[in-house]
């Protein structure tokens, strides 16, 4: 069954006549996830949480358009890991720019940048691209940051980690090796303790810090629970498509 906004799978037929307040731009990366996950788990989470949230915002008039995932991400701590995919944040911003100038042809003047990975980092992009297309209403969110995670899941972690795992489980379960090929995603952590406390960074050296490519403990991992979490984070984000889609931009403070 066609889904009206979803890009790729709609028409011209339907997109000639249509209006549309906001695109929704997936971004995902393609990278190793522990033994048992599939290089494109980021893919794949940005992909259905895309979908799943614009589908209920669409069922509630919102006039929204979700364009097709950008499957490469920043990966450049990863180098050193086998087919991690890396394009560089200048590469990112250029495919920015490129799109940004197709949607204003378009007569679409909002852009929310969905990410799907730890790696990609858009804050900066939307201040510098804001500023070279006044036009634009340009917004980014992490769908992983939208809802506490620690209310569905018992162990923490940011990769292949328990929350990804049952998300897989609920989405794409034929992708995924049996749970017991995984490795247990124990990370090595900074000697500086000002790196782990947070308000000081320096990128992560990814086959330094884990022998698997995993961070975080997948074990307790269940369908069951990816499903609930992915309930919630997809109403969440719908909630907000509504909003944004739905918002003058001139009239955005009280």
């Amino acid at each position: 069954m066609i889904r009206p906004y979803i890009l790729a799978e709609t028409n011209w037929k339907s997109v000639k006549d249509s209006d549309y307040d906001l695109a929704i731009l997936p971004w995902g990366a393609t990278e190793a996830h522990n033994y048992h996950l599939p290089y494109s788990t980021d893919v794949i989470e940005a992909d259905h949480i895309a979908a799943e949230s614009a589908r209920i915002a669409w069922e509630s008039g919102a006039k929204i358009i979700v364009l097709p995932t950008v499957p490469f991400g920043v990966n450049t701590g990863q180098a050193d890991i086998k087919l991690d995919l890396n394009i560089y944040p200048s590469t990112q911003l250029a495919i920015l720019c490129d799109i940004i100038e197709v949607l204003q042809r378009s007569n679409i003047f909002k852009l929310l940048i969905l990410n799907g990975h730890g790696g990609n980092d858009f804050r900066m992009m939307v201040r510098e691209l804001g500023l070279k297309y006044p036009k634009m209403f340009l917004s980014t969110c992490n769908w992983f940051q939208s809802v506490d995670k620690m209310q569905f899941f018992e162990q923490d972690g940011d990769h292949a980690d328990e929350m990804e795992t049952s998300l897989i489980q609920y989405l794409a379960p034929d992708l995924m090796l049996p749970l017991d090929t995984a490795g247990d995603g124990k990370e090595k952590k900074y000697k500086i303790k000002e790196f782990s406390e947070g308000w000081a960074w320096a990128e992560r050296k990814w086959s330094k810090i884990t022998k698997d490519t995993g961070v975080g403990n997948p074990e307790f991992a269940t369908k069951e629970k990816g499903e609930k979490y992915f309930k919630a984070v997809t109403l969440k984000i719908s909630h907000f498509l509504i909003e944004l889609a739905n918002a003058d931009v001139n009239d955005l403070y009280e």
